[in-house]
């Protein structure tokens, strides 16, 4: 996947939610601003309640894009016979984007209003969303293959090694001597530099900036990522559980149907 590609991926994926999200909130606002006991009496209310058709089918429609993105993530890294479907990096960003757009729709379900045991798994639910934000930022600051493998120390160093090598005898630059404007100076100091040899020597000095970062604290990330799967899981464990009982409750026990 090319740079452009990958950024209108997440550009399409924050669109995509935005849109839900606002197109919710315009045909339900008359209706989810009501205090409880009004709702009752609202011309949409057989419609936009927890059980009503469009209710009912924000928390299943909700809740399925929520376990795709959960489970196939989970497939993807678990799986060796999956381990050619893609970059890890890009099944993680599918994986952020359905387990928002999945919460999103369930939220529009509660009709924001939700208590007992239902409250816990929603809050769950958000812990779970928030801490996998801090879970992907902490995941891209250690360097991986492109197939997700974590790269060693010594494998870390030998790329940097590698880009330090190739500036030093292609180019002639010595980033221990650059300056904070190295990408200008380049232009001013070096004129048989095409602009496509420019374009490579900025790449190429950024990601060698980026990994001298990443190695000055890659065990500090490594520590913070083996400890977040502590926050992380737990409360995505009771998030699903909630939901099962929930759904069994709802269709076993109260006999509520959507379309089926």
């Amino acid at each position: 996947m090319t740079r452009f590609v990958h950024r209108l991926s997440i550009t399409i994926y924050g669109i995509i939610i935005l849109i839900t999200a606002i197109y919710l909130t315009y045909i339900g606002y008359s209706y989810y601003r009501l205090p409880v006991e009004e709702r009752f009496f609202s011309p949409i209310y057989e419609q936009f309640k927890p059980s009503g058709f469009w209710g009912h089918g924000l928390g299943i429609v909700g809740s399925l894009i929520l376990l795709i993105g959960l489970f196939s993530y989970m497939a993807r890294k678990r799986f060796k016979a999956l381990s050619t479907l893609g970059s890890l990096k890009y099944w993680l960003e599918f994986h952020i984007f359905m387990c928002t757009l999945g919460p999103v729709m369930i939220l529009f379900h509660t009709t924001f209003k939700f208590g007992g045991i239902v409250s816990v798994g929603f809050w769950s639910m958000v812990i779970v969303w928030t801490s996998g934000l801090i879970g992907r930022f902490i995941y891209l600051q250690i360097p991986r293959t492109i197939e997700g493998r974590e790269l060693s120390l010594q494998e870390v160093r030998s790329l940097k090694d590698d880009m330090d090598t190739e500036l030093s005898e292609k180019y002639k630059i010595n980033l221990s001597d650059s300056t904070q404007g190295v990408f200008a100076d380049l232009k001013l100091t070096r004129k048989d530099i095409s602009g496509k040899d420019y374009r490579k020597i900025k790449k190429l000095i950024r990601n060698e900036k980026r990994l001298t970062r990443r190695i000055s604290r890659l065990d500090k990330m490594r520590t913070m990522f083996k400890y977040w799967h502590f926050a992380h899981l737990p409360f995505a464990l009771i998030m699903l559980i909630i939901l099962v009982v929930h759904v069994a409750v709802v269709s076993f026990w109260l006999g509520y149907r959507w379309i089926f």
